[in-house]
């Protein structure tokens, strides 16, 4: 049977442990956060615009209107550029690192090395909830919106290449875009 003092004791020590890790705990930068905004008047409604540079993915909701998503972007020679069509859109998506990521960073994706493993879709998948298959004249770009088991990597320039959302956030625009939306990632 626990006793008060153990009791006292170990929430104390929990108490502690918490204060001694507040990075522990995440928050988005405001800006970061989903936001009507003003844009260009020459883009189209249902149309997405990507600016890596400034971290954001903006999905046309009117003429000079907006919705402004934070985002995580590409390592430095890593990005997309140029226009695609979204062709492919999955809910829990499956993964698995091209071989060229597999080549450049062996020790991340070992365990995939030499098979044909394909980690299941689920909230450890590092597509997170899900995923927008971006196409280039009907052939598969290998690049991807979609969600992501880091929510500190918004607002940085760390992945492979690919547009990170956070999986609330990612949720949100899949239902808003339907197959054949454009994407512009300048």
């Amino acid at each position: 049977m626990i006793t008060r003092r153990t009791f006292v004791t170990t929430a104390t020590a929990g108490a502690a442990l918490a204060t001694a890790a507040p990075g522990a705990a995440f928050a988005l930068e405001q800006k970061f956060e989903p936001q009507s905004v003003g844009i260009r008047q020459d883009l189209e409604p249902g149309q997405i615009l990507i600016m890596p540079r400034a971290h954001f993915l903006y999905f046309v909701t009117a003429p000079g209107q907006a919705l402004r998503y934070g985002v995580g972007v590409g390592k430095a020679g890593l990005e997309f550029t140029g226009n695609a069509v979204i062709q492919v859109k999955k809910e829990w998506p499956t993964w698995r690192p091209t071989d060229e990521m597999i080549e450049r960073e062996p020790q991340t994706y070992s365990r995939f090395k030499d098979n044909d493993y394909v980690q299941p879709g689920g909230p450890q998948n590092p597509l997170g909830a899900r995923a927008l298959y971006l196409f280039q004249n009907g052939r598969d770009t290998f690049f991807r919106i979609h969600g992501t088991t880091a929510p500190d990597s918004i607002g940085r320039s760390v992945s492979n290449g690919c547009i990170r959302m956070l999986n609330e956030h990612v949720i949100d625009l899949y239902q808003r875009v339907p197959i054949g939306t454009k994407v512009t990632v300048l």
